[in-house]
């Protein structure tokens, strides 16, 4: 008998939850967190929303020359979070891995497919850099506006999405008395995957 593709298993039980949170009626149930590092090891975190997920790994969107951006160029690694407390009883689903750049094509397919509003203010918006007024970028998006009145609007080049590839994928279901129950699936270098229950 030949062993469980334990990496297929992992992303099909994903799909499975991710089908329950829209059944539950989860306000998103694509929000994630996404936390990145610094290479001098300082931490940070933010929601965004995953876009696509595939064998491949989770993938968002977002401007390269924003903090989440240049941490991830610097230090290819990042953690998601998914929760979703109206599946079953509550569930968080754990993602760590590798990131890497979706291709140009891809970006640009789901670039085409954001309300033209988005699509101007990713010209516009110099990702976490400081804002001297709101009237101020509401004058830069009125001239992107302008700019590109009467023609498609094109994709951004530092405006890309990110793919996390996972060698850790942890399915966490809520218990009573805080004794919830935890799978760990986890892949080497190789490409082998293994699964293993945690304590809770």
């Amino acid at each position: 008998m030949n062993p469980p593709d334990l990496h297929a298993e992992a992303l099909a039980t994903f799909d499975q939850l991710f089908d329950e949170a829209l059944s539950a009626g989860e306000p998103d149930r694509t929000a994630m967190v996404v936390a990145t590092a610094s290479l001098d090891a300082c931490p940070s975190a933010r929601t965004v929303l995953l876009k696509a997920f595939d064998a491949r790994g989770f993938v968002f969107y977002t401007h390269l020359d924003g903090r989440k951006g240049r941490e991830l160029q610097a230090n290819h690694r990042a953690a998601l979070l998914f929760h979703w407390p109206r599946v079953r009883s509550g569930v968080q689903v754990r993602v760590e891995g590798d990131v890497e750049l979706v291709s140009d094509e891809e970006a640009d397919a789901y670039f085409a497919t954001r309300p033209r509003g988005s699509q101007v203010g990713a010209w516009v918006s110099k990702q976490s850099e400081t804002l001297e007024s709101r009237e101020q970028f509401e004058r830069a998006l009125q001239a992107a506006e302008r700019e590109f009145e009467g023609r498609d609007v094109p994709r951004p080049p530092r405006w890309t999405g990110l793919r996390v590839k996972p060698h850790r994928i942890e399915f966490w279901y809520a218990g009573d008395s805080r004794l919830h129950e935890r799978w760990l699936y986890e892949g080497d270098v190789t490409g082998a995957w293994t699964k293993r229950m945690l304590y809770p």
